[in-house]
């Protein structure tokens, strides 16, 4: 009988399974098991399968021959394929003080762009197995947590008002018991990110931390700038809140924001925008955006239109001129919403200080 949580993903996890006996059936995920070569000549190792974990040949030799799968280290690789936890920005911008093109976020996106088109089929298993396990850490982070999604564009500016009012925004989320989720790239996604870390911190840290942002208000011309900018930010205010940010390679030239407590980094968009929206069941904020922040309206709404995914979640475009005379997607969204069960889940509001009290009226 297989165990219910068969996945281990840290040495301590691994020592305290191994300590009961047998490691079989389990899926022991990225662990460095060379120092644990013992354990593993000593446990049952039948039908578990390793992934991505070195380990000593002989070690190797003994949990082949029990019967389990050992996926080795794949050598040359700038990502773990198998990792079994998500990002942190610390990990994503090693390396910074050298610039941005000495991290590992830069290095795994220059291997896409080298192997995105070449149609090698191993290529394509490595992208799939590290965006699968993606998926499996962030299921395993967000068990229990009220999901909300921040959505809207990259290009806002850290020294407008309309990122102070996403700041504030992802602030009062947070502050409400909310996880917030953005698209974890710069702009409205770093702003709600950058909120949810602030807090816990004092009112007027907001403000000082926008003068300190506002020095490098874009991430072009220099990434390096912009991020080294973010982490001054974070070492002012260390332990910030959390929150999750989902960004993608496949729009590498935009860099992950640095206020995401917990990154989940894909190499499919399409995989990454669907998981980000399916799983902000506690509803949607759209703010003003472009044809991005359209697409995942209606990537939203179609789900809510057919029920596919149970109760309709909340959606709130933030906005009225942008969405009914700049991109007029509410009258749409209104029109599709009529009739159905999404009809009284979605609204539409002048500022983002509506937007905590209508998404309380609506849970």
């Amino acid at each position: 009988m297989v165990n219910a949580d068969i996945g281990i993903e840290t040495l301590a996890e691994f020592d305290q399974v191994v300590a009961r006996g047998s490691l079989s059936g389990y899926r022991i995920q990225s662990v460095n098991l060379l120092e644990r070569t013992f354990a593993l000549l000593s446990a049952d190792t039948s039908a578990a399968v390793f992934l991505g974990c070195a380990m000593e040949p002989d070690a190797a030799v003994k949990v082949r021959a029990d019967g389990a799968l050992v996926f080795p280290p794949v050598p040359d690789l700038p990502f773990n394929p198998y990792r079994g936890l998500l990002y942190t920005p610390e990990e994503l911008f090693a390396g910074l003080p050298d610039g941005y093109e000495a991290t590992p976020d830069a290095w795994a996106y220059a291997w896409f762009q080298e192997i995105k088109a070449d149609g090698d089929v191993f290529s394509s298993m490595l992208r799939s197995v590290h965006d699968d396990a993606m998926s499996d850490a962030l299921d395993e982070h967000l068990v229990g947590a009220r999901v909300v999604g921040v959505m809207g564009g990259h290009a806002m500016s850290r020294g407008g008002t309309d990122y102070r009012g996403a700041a504030e925004l992802g602030r009062a989320l947070t502050r409400s018991g909310l996880t917030v989720a953005t698209g974890g790239g710069p702009g409205a996604m770093e702003a709600a990110n950058l909120g949810a870390y602030l807090a816990p911190a004092p009112d007027e840290a907001l403000a000082e931390a926008l003068e300190l942002l506002a020095k490098a208000p874009s991430f072009t011309p220099s990434v390096s700038d912009w991020a080294r900018a973010a982490f001054s930010v974070r070492e002012r205010w260390p332990g910030g809140g959390d929150s999750v940010g989902i960004p993608t390679w496949f729009y590498g030239h935009e860099p992950p924001n640095a206020f995401a407590g917990h990154i989940a980094k894909y190499f499919a968009n399409a995989t990454r925008e669907d998981g980000l929206l399916a799983r902000s069941t506690a509803g949607v904020v759209f703010l003003p955006g472009a044809a991005g922040t359209v697409q995942e309206i209606f990537d939203n709404g179609t789900p809510n239109y057919y029920g596919s995914r149970g109760e309709p979640a909340p959606m709130i475009l933030v906005g009225r001129t942008h969405w009914t005379e700049h991109l007029p997607a509410w009258p749409l969204l209104r029109a599709l919403a009529r009739g159905r069960a999404m009809e009284s889940r979605i609204a539409l509001v002048d500022s983002v200080d509506e937007v905590p009290g209508v998404l309380a009226s609506m849970s």
